[in-house]
């Protein structure tokens, strides 16, 4: 039987949510805040037990926390004091604790993801007072079966999901968000479904070697997470270039680079999300992006310079998941106008990124196009 411990502003809550999902999309997970329960939690690691359509994908003692609980209540637990961002429960798992320990968090979707399609991915997180730690990427897998690793260490699904048929992954990387203890954060990303996709799973996929951490006040030697309100919701196709066209120059309007600036700002970033939607549905798609500097500058700073533009596109395309020999870039200075360098205006549209589509594979090599990632990126 499954307890629904419903409050008069939690009734509230979940009809504004309710309404928000009708106006703009179904947010495909099942319990998705963890106010549904089979019975009030009373011990440590039995969220299989205790809350409906969510598991542990490990042998990690993964947490659920409900205030109806003196033993696992919230908003005081054993790893510090944090009220609910929705309800009267959240999740809680260790994502880096000594000897590789690890703890995932995995639920179950209404329905399958549909191959092609473009998926927002977002929950709350807050890190536990206690927590010594805070991390630097939380992972994100979707799977089309639900999985239990017969081990209490780190799921090694990193690193060889590019290529999985059978699964989508995706990494969410931010300092800010993953070391504040006060309260909530939403973070999101976004996953191109291989198909099929049933279940999400949540963790730290990286081993102790691999994973990045910063210090923080705290009296355990961990890196401990409430979590809460996780959503997946479908995205529109909206990326202008629905038909790409093998050996055909685009420019990347909105990727385009302050003077001696190589970083890329957000409305980039979104043109790219679209670009990895389109590439992510023809996996015989390779893609070469070249990038460009104006007239400011030597010849050699400005090639390099335009190499930079050129490898943090890639990069960005790179980490949301698109395999390493799928993509490609060379910087070409400032040998390819196409704009006077005479005004402001003219010297903007230069310092620009753009890309070409191949078929199937690079059909030429050229000394000036970089082809490898440095592994320190991964």
């Amino acid at each position: 039987m499954i307890c629904k411990t419903y409050s008069t502003p939690l009734i509230l809550t979940i009809l504004l949510l309710s309404l928000g999902y009708a106006v703009n999309a179904q947010n495909l997970v099942k319990n998705p805040s963890f106010e549904e329960h089979n019975k009030c939690p009373e011990e440590l690691g039995n969220i299989d037990e205790d809350v409906p359509y969510w598991s542990r994908a490990s042998n990690g003692t993964t947490d659920y926390f409900n205030s109806c609980s003196i033993a696992m209540g919230m908003p005081k637990n054993f790893n510090g004091y944090q009220e609910a961002e929705f309800g009267e429960g959240y999740a809680g798992l260790y994502l880096s604790a000594p000897n590789n320990y690890r703890e995932y968090l995995q639920g179950e979707l209404e329905q399958p993801l549909v191959k092609g399609n473009k998926y927002k991915v977002s929950f709350y997180v807050s890190l536990a007072d206690k927590s010594n730690f805070a991390l630097r990427d939380i992972g994100v897998l979707f799977s089309q079966n639900k999985s239990k690793e017969d081990t209490r260490k780190v799921i090694k699904y990193f690193g060889n999901l590019r290529d999985n048929n059978h699964s989508s992954f995706a990494e969410i990387r931010n300092w800010m968000y993953f070391g504040n203890k006060a309260g909530w954060t939403q973070v999101s990303t976004t996953i191109i479904a291989k198909g099929n996709e049933k279940y999400i799973t949540i963790g730290n996929f990286r081993d102790d070697t691999k994973s990045q951490m910063n210090r923080v006040k705290g009296v355990k030697s961990a890196a401990y997470y409430y979590l809460d309100m996780v959503s997946v919701i479908p995205l529109p196709d909206e990326y202008p270039h629905n038909d790409l066209k093998v050996n055909k120059m685009y420019v990347l309007e909105h990727v385009v680079f302050p003077s001696d600036v190589h970083e890329l700002n957000e409305e980039a970033k979104k043109e790219l999300d679209l670009l990895f939607v389109q590439l992510g549905k023809d996996t015989s798609l390779y893609v070469t992006v070249h990038a460009h500097t104006d007239n400011a500058g030597s010849s050699d700073y400005n090639r390099e310079l335009s190499s930079k533009r050129a490898r943090a596109v890639a990069k960005y395309l790179l980490g949301k998941g698109l395999p390493k020999n799928r993509i490609r870039w060379v910087g070409h200075g400032g040998d390819q106008p196409i704009a006077e360098n005479t005004s402001e205006d003219g010297k903007q549209k230069n310092r620009r990124a753009e890309f070409m589509i191949s078929n199937g594979a690079f059909e030429s090599r050229d000394s000036r196009i970089s082809e490898t990632i440095f592994e320190d990126d991964n």
